[in-house]
């Protein structure tokens, strides 16, 4: 039996792999840690805008919603939507037609990849505003998972824009002044969920 001898590559073409592994695996690292900043950064300004991004399970976010008794074809609003998952769930769940506020950019954008990734775009708009220039006029259900401080301002926009029969749902804090409202809550050892109808 006849062998060969091993092929050997030029020098030259070990160190030129070399160097094209090293800028890719340069490139990656660059990729990896520019992401990590738009993300660190956008946090900070959620934060700062009085609505950290803070995700609700899934299986809390399913118990949630099954008591706030949604119909379909109505309108269910999320102030602070986050990655959208609340909306998702709700259109996917419930046959809502959903909007999500959303000021974070960065989470706007996800939010609208997920829902066209999971079928649920055509059901939903996610908007990058404030949630103060949002009209609640329309909305028959108000979902929110906003800090205490926030909520306290948001609550004369409620009592002048919601109509009679909006359900409002608060997860994780009470709504300060709309305690006669208050018909329901979800109590949970994380954060409790109560229900206001207007």
């Amino acid at each position: 039996m006849r062998t060969f001898p091993p092929i050997r590559r030029p020098v030259y073409y070990t160190i030129q792999m070399g160097v094209i592994l090293y800028f890719i695996l340069m490139l990656t690292e660059l990729f990896i840690l520019i992401g990590v900043s738009i993300y660190g950064v956008g946090l900070i300004f959620s934060s700062l805008k009085g609505a950290p991004y803070v995700p609700t399970s899934k299986k809390e976010l399913t118990a949630v919603l099954e008591k706030g008794k949604l119909k379909k074809g109505t309108l269910f609003v999320e102030l602070g939507s986050g990655d959208g998952r609340v909306v998702r769930q709700a259109v996917k769940d419930y046959g809502v037609m959903g909007v999500g506020i959303e000021i974070n950019p960065l989470l706007v954008w996800w939010s609208r990849f997920l829902s066209k990734r999971d079928g649920t775009a055509r059901s939903i708009t996610f908007l990058k505003t404030d949630v103060f220039k949002y009209s609640l006029t329309n909305v028959d259900y108000l979902y929110l998972f906003l800090m205490p401080e926030l909520l306290a301002k948001l609550i004369p926009k409620f009592k002048k824009e919601l109509k009679k029969g909006t359900l409002i749902i608060s997860h994780g804090f009470m709504l300060i002044g709309l305690e006669k409202k208050l018909i329901a809550t979800n109590p949970s050892k994380s954060f409790s969920t109560y229900y206001y109808k207007v």
